[in-house]
């Protein structure tokens, strides 16, 4: 399926805000429904993630990322050098892409020694020219999965403080209720507000809930460069929609149902695996999807997500679905209010502009 992007000549500067240092939230919310809430539609109010059950309506249906973080940070060595690795996704043959600091002392062909991995090594296949490189280890399955609970560390996203690394907290904290399936490298960040006793109220509201898999990627912690935004580059993700959730989604639109996006995530694997006729479709691969401005979003009505970075990708994305002004407006309401950002911060909850839909 192909990748979707909007107008070329948006500029990175376009999406710029200033958030003061502050409000980027270093813990989140105890217990994780307590979190505000910025609803933005028509107008905009203030609640709590508990409030969810009231905002949504029965026979809604919320599309959650079932994804399951993976410890992703590894140290390896090559003879004596020392290299950083960070795994991005698996591809179809087993291997894995990853991204890599001194990317440039790795050649094909080069043995990689993990450390703390009871011996876990892997062979280097080749090397991108932005910092990428394919490695295939010598262990699949769960062998591989123990040995990543032995060596890895969680990939934290740089704006969290952790100068001795991730706390015990960090993995109880960095992982969702819907987590089902490894592969990612970070957490999907909407799932983190949901506790079991939110998803049962939910459920007694009539609301209804499916999941996809989308892995998200090393990639997604990678800045816009570019001032031009079509010259950015997305990381492919590996994704799966199932029959069932197709099936499950499909009926809640033809039932007159609001589908709700959890996740900037769930949204683009749900508007990679929609067509122009409004329908989707079980679909699994790699997408690397971009949402831009201008671009018709026609997957979900509403979109439950967190706050996002100045100049991201997810800001263009959300900027996508509730319209620009409005989410400029919407930030800085939330910024003149103390709502905390970034993946332990607060949400929204943004009901599509009108004419957003294809």
């Amino acid at each position: 399926m192909l990748s979707k992007a909007g107008p070329a000549g948006l500029r990175t500067s376009d999406f710029d805000f200033v958030l003061p240092p502050g409000l980027i939230a270093q813990r989140p919310a105890v217990p994780r429904e307590a979190a505000r809430l910025l609803l933005v539609g028509q107008a905009m109010s203030d609640h709590r993630i508990a409030d969810l059950p009231d905002l949504l309506r029965p026979g809604d249906l919320l599309v959650a990322n079932d994804t399951r973080v993976i410890p992703a940070q590894l140290s390896a060595r090559r003879g004596a050098a020392r290299i950083g690795i960070t795994l991005d996704r698996p591809l179809p043959d087993g291997s894995w892409h990853v991204l890599a600091r001194n990317a440039r002392r790795l050649h094909a062909g080069d043995q990689l020694v993990f450390a703390g991995a009871g011996g876990l090594c892997a062979v280097v296949l080749s090397r991108d020219e932005d910092g990428g490189a394919c490695l295939r280890f010598d262990r699949t399955g769960q062998d591989f999965m123990a040995a990543l609970a032995q060596a890895g560390a969680l990939a934290l996203p740089p704006y969290i403080d952790r100068p001795d690394g991730p706390s015990d907290q960090d993995r109880s904290d960095y992982q969702t209720v819907f987590a089902a399936h490894d592969g990612a490298v970070a957490a999907p960040t909407a799932g983190l507000h949901f506790t079991p006793d939110l998803l049962d109220r939910l459920a007694e509201r009539g609301v209804g809930r499916t999941t996809v898999t989308l892995h998200v990627g090393a990639g997604t912690f990678l800045p816009v460069r570019t001032e031009t935004v079509s010259e950015h580059r997305i990381h492919a993700e590996r994704g799966c929609i199932t029959e069932a959730a197709a099936s499950r989604i499909n009926a809640t639109r033809q039932a007159g149902g609001r589908v709700v996006a959890v996740g900037t995530t769930s949204l683009r694997l749900l508007e990679w695996s929609t067509g122009a006729d409004g329908l989707t479709r079980a679909a699994s691969g790699d997408t690397d999807v971009f949402i831009l401005p201008g671009t018709p979003v026609r997957s979900a009505d509403c979109l439950l997500t967190n706050f996002h970075l100045p100049r991201s990708t997810l800001f263009m994305l959300v900027c996508a679905f509730a319209g620009t002004a409005r989410m400029k407006a919407a930030y800085a309401h939330a910024i003149d209010r103390g709502y905390r950002f970034y993946s332990y911060g607060d949400a929204t909850l943004l009901e599509r502009a009108p004419g957003h839909a294809g």
